[in-house]
């Protein structure tokens, strides 16, 4: 039996090499070149087209559409009628209003001759004044309310969209008409409330939209709203565009402002980062570096310092590995 402890040890023997050559093998690891490149460091937000000048016209009365102007695309002046609401309720209201006032002014007239005769108190005259001026009240108001059956233009521009068609029904509130000038144009973005402190009118401005899915359009900051929306906690922040824009109105776009620019940087993978953290690759030998991070892009972190050029960076960032450890390199 002793041949069959021997080869059972060197079996034994063979395998703790095997398990010891495993445990203290060098770490496989996939390093890059730091690069240089701008950095950016940029606020996202998203924003709709619309025209610098322009107005919303609305119903203020629950009734049918007898008319439309059907002038979508067209210019139009202030007052010019869009659309004419079914006023044949109020007119009939009015024309009650004016029997009643021809009546109560025959009552008047015929209450002023009693009283110059003393056969009725002064009394009775000054009840029928106030009974005529009540009911001319009323034809006034009756009348301003017959203007809300026709809607107008607020202003010189084009009618930029055109909604409801006669014969539907228009509810107050209810958006029929835009009418504004179709240039020049802006960006209507919401930026959020940790962000707005960075952005000041003026900065430049990057555009994404699926519309021009292979251009980067541009826009700058024109103004920002001083109250922001505490509900949505962001800010209404505008984007002038350039006269050329080929962006249309209602569409949508993403908003990158540029806030600041770092030229030429140290740019290495943000995967390769932990904190202020990374290993580099140093004649098979992994280092951890501390370095001072920049601008932190969607692939790329900006190192201000803490690493030269020539540095090997381990990616992406190795959770296991400890300082000073074995590895074989593998480049991208």
């Amino acid at each position: 039996m002793s041949w069959v402890r021997a080869v059972s040890l060197l079996l034994l023997l063979a395998g703790g090499g095997a398990a010891y050559w495993y445990a203290t093998r060098p770490a496989a690891v996939t390093v890059v070149a730091p690069i240089r490149g701008d950095a950016a460091e940029i606020v996202y937000a998203s924003g709709v087209i619309e025209p610098r000048s322009w107005a919303k016209v609305t119903s203020l009365v629950r009734e049918r559409i007898v008319s439309v102007c059907n002038c979508e695309g067209e210019t139009v002046t202030q007052g010019t009628e869009l659309a004419r609401l079914d006023d044949t309720e109020a007119q009939a209201t009015l024309a009650e209003l004016r029997a009643r006032l021809r009546l109560a002014k025959s009552d008047y007239e015929r209450i002023s001759t009693l009283v110059t005769r003393n056969i009725v108190s002064r009394s009775e005259l000054d009840r029928a004044t106030s009974q005529v001026s009540q009911i001319e009240a009323l034809i006034s108001g009756q009348e301003a309310r017959l203007g809300s059956y026709i809607l107008r233009a607020p202003g010189d521009g084009m009618v930029l969209r055109q909604d409801g068609e006669v014969g539907e029904i228009a509810e107050p509130g209810d958006v029929l008409f835009w009418v504004g000038r179709p240039t020049p144009l802006l960006v209507v973005a919401e930026v959020n409330e940790e962000d707005i402190p960075r952005v000041v009118t003026g900065q430049r401005a990057l555009l994404r939209s699926d519309a021009f899915p292979d251009r980067m359009l541009e826009a700058t900051v024109d103004s920002i709203t001083p109250k922001g929306d505490p509900v949505a906690k962001t800010y209404r922040v505008r984007l002038a565009l350039p006269a050329d824009t080929p962006l249309m109105i209602g569409m949508s776009v993403d908003v990158n402002i540029v806030i600041r620019v770092s030229e030429a940087a140290l740019l290495i993978p943000g995967q390769a980062l932990r904190g202020d953290t990374v290993f580099t690759a140093e004649d098979g030998t992994a280092r951890r570096q501390t370095i001072q991070p920049g601008i932190q892009g969607i692939t790329h972190v900006e190192v201000r310092s803490g690493l030269p050029d020539s540095a090997q960076i381990i990616t992406p960032f190795p959770k296991t590995l400890e300082d000073g450890a074995r590895v074989t390199v593998r480049r991208e």
